[in-house]
């Protein structure tokens, strides 16, 4: 790499010196002799090395002179004034001759870039390390990308999942809710219709005499738990129906079976089915 900016620098410098040298024998070899002439090219190009040369092992020391680094480019300028001025004066040339006179101030500025590459450049140990870092970071972002697409998909199927779930759930209570309204609303209207009072009264009057049938619609929601029917010492039938007899009237109108039953059970007493609802025959007859 530190040939890639120094070589241009070299190369471009002795280009310079050669055509300074030369424009300056051109140039005042017609007024003064050619010795003289050709000392003082020398001169112009031997003070830029020697500045170049200072500056140089200046940046060899990690050191920096502004006094050594404005005569250097005094001469550089010194010498693009020799070539512009002899260019200006040089008839059916003078293009030609000014194409080349921006060399040596171009030649300044490719050592200036050569110095700045210096200063800052590094080792290769410390360029391995500073790829291994950037390597290293670049591996690490490429597994959290690869890692964070993972998750998403992850939980993109969970969700597909759980939302199809959902939906067949939400599907199954709609047809079981509509189900459930068919049957009520038959129900109802069963239990409304004019004919059930007269059905009910055909098959309760021979039972239970001067009784009015009640049908209610079953209730649907929790339910509390009742006492066994074991867990209460047996009942005779006179007290049994007279147990009956005061749960059917506690309130008014009289209770119906099954809210008496409810009470009787909730109340600790125990009796089968059968006995219960005879005695209520008798009761209520």
């Amino acid at each position: 790499m530190r040939a890639k900016t120094v070589l241009p620098a070299v190369a471009m410098t002795a280009v310079s010196m050669v055509l300074t040298l030369a424009v300056v024998v051109m140039w005042l070899g017609g007024a003064v002799p050619w010795p003289v002439a050709l000392v003082v090219g020398l001169g112009i190009d031997g003070g830029w090395l020697a500045t170049l040369a200072y500056e140089r092992r200046l940046a060899a020391q990690g050191d920096h002179n502004r006094a050594v680094t404005a005569v250097g480019w005094c001469f550089g300028l010194l010498a693009a004034g020799v070539l512009v001025a002899h260019a200006l004066t040089t008839e059916g040339s003078a293009a030609a001759w000014l194409a080349v006179a921006w060399l040596p101030v171009a030649a300044k500025a490719l050592w200036l870039v050569h110095g700045l590459w210096e200063r800052t450049a590094l080792t290769p140990a410390a360029l391995d390390a500073i790829r291994g870092i950037g390597q290293e970071a670049r591996d690490e972002a490429a597994v959290a990308r690869a890692r964070l697409r993972a998750e998403a998909t992850t939980e993109e199927t969970r969700l597909t999942a759980v939302t199809a779930a959902g939906a067949r759930v939400a599907h199954v209570q709609a047809q079981t809710a509509e189900r459930l309204s068919k049957a009520w609303s038959t129900l109802e209207t069963a239990r409304k219709g004019e004919g059930t009072g007269r059905a009910l009264t055909s098959v309760t009057t021979p039972v239970t005499p001067g009784v009015t049938a009640r049908w209610e619609l079953p209730v649907w929601g929790p339910t509390e738990p009742v006492p066994a029917l074991e867990s209460a010492p047996a009942l005779t039938d006179n007290e049994l129906d007279a147990l009956v007899d005061q749960i059917r009237h506690s309130q008014t109108p009289a209770l119906s079976y099954r809210e008496m039953a409810t009470r009787f059970r909730a109340a600790g007493h125990s009796a089968s089915e059968v006995r219960l609802r005879a005695a209520w025959k008798r009761v209520a007859a």
